[in-house]
């Protein structure tokens, strides 16, 4: 009998999905090289100069993700009025997205992460640097209203909405609120943030990973499962959440559910990792879409487990296609998830008599 029979059926499904993405639209350009020698100018490094290319970043890199899986994507944000917009929307376009949801910022540029990767001769590129240009703090009034019309359009007609907030500034007040009022509504919503993840109360899924946990604890964690499950549990209730995936790394995940013991997933495959860069997005794209169709939490997670476990073996910003996944689970067995025991409430000491 083949492995992962469940998790294959529901692969199958992928393409019947529809689902919008609102959040934060960058471009990671790669910049390659060759280091010969030691400036003279300068204790630095020179870079002789080989190839470039542009990459969907951050919600931009989301979409790419859910279109390699075959789900049709609408992706709502905004991109600048400049060269690397106008590639970025051609990429996205390319991967098989409805780019009708993209609008321009007039006047502004696109946010964008470029990174330098040099190295010797024969000798595989490393990152040596990043430069980051921000685009608009927050969408332009001008475009504001367009934008919320834009994802209203786009949310009626999916079967789930996706938010990759990076607090890039798409995700302004006016857009949360949209949001929170589609979650309201009833349509599914899952939502990955940066930095502001508490605010997205009312989501069905939520994704951090366990640094973000940490700074929304205010307090560290230190690596403790019992300490991470109560931070997850309070962050759970806050939300109002069916599910918190919290992503940890080469130390695996952890899946809460409101009525459920946590659920422990081991890392699949080689827990050394060649590039995490853009992991979170494909680890939160495959984990969307599989609740939207019509997985329980846990398996979504299981599944996303394997997709993340495969885009950090490839360098850069990257996504996992469908045919890897397929042939991945056929290869091997994944590993089912380790529950743990439920928290213990402290005995309560008898009163002393008086």
């Amino acid at each position: 009998m083949q492995p992962n029979a469940e998790l294959r059926s529901l692969i199958d499904r992928f393409s019947a999905a529809r689902i919008a993405v609102v959040g934060d639209l960058v471009a990671d350009e790669y910049l390659y090289g060759e280091t010969e020698r030691v400036s003279r100018e300068a204790p630095v490094l020179i870079v002789r100069y080989e190839s470039s290319e542009l990459k969907p970043g951050c919600g931009a890199n989301a979409v790419a993700n859910l279109c390699a899986l075959g789900a049709r994507v609408v992706p709502v944000g905004m991109v600048g009025d400049d060269e690397t917009g106008a590639r970025l929307r051609n990429l996205l376009r390319e991967a098989g997205a409805d780019v009708s949801g993209v609008l321009t910022a007039s006047g502004f540029a696109t946010a964008t992460k470029t990174r330098v990767l040099a190295g010797g001769k024969n000798t595989r590129r490393q990152q040596m640097l990043r430069i980051d240009r921000d685009g608009p703090a927050s969408p332009p009034p001008a475009l504001l209203a367009r934008l919320l019309r834009a994802l209203k359009e786009a949310a009626g007609d999916v079967d789930a909405v996706m938010v990759s907030d990076y607090g890039a500034g798409l995700l302004s007040a006016p857009v949360v609120e949209a949001v929170l009022a589609i979650a309201q509504s009833g349509k599914l919503v899952c939502a990955d943030s940066r930095y502001r993840l508490a605010q997205y109360r009312g989501v069905a899924v939520a994704k951090p990973n366990e640094v973000e946990l940490e700074q929304l604890a205010g307090h560290p964690l230190g690596g403790d499962l019992a300490a991470l499950e109560e931070a997850g549990r309070e962050l759970l209730r806050t939300l109002r959440a069916r599910s918190l995936l919290v992503t940890r790394g080469r130390a695996g995940m952890m899946l809460l559910r409101p009525s459920a013991p946590a659920a422990l997933l081991t890392v699949h495959g080689s827990p050394t990792a060649v590039d995490v860069t853009g992991a979170g997005d494909t680890v939160m794209a495959v984990n969307t879409l599989g609740i939207a169709c019509g997985a329980d939490p846990l398996q979504a997670a299981r599944l996303a487990n394997v997709a993340g476990a495969l885009v950090v073996q490839k360098p850069g910003t990257a996504t996992v296609t469908v045919a890897e996944l397929r042939k991945e689970l056929l290869r091997s067995t994944v590993a089912e998830a380790e529950l743990m025991e439920p928290a213990q409430e402290p005995a309560r000491r008898p009163r002393a008599r008086r």
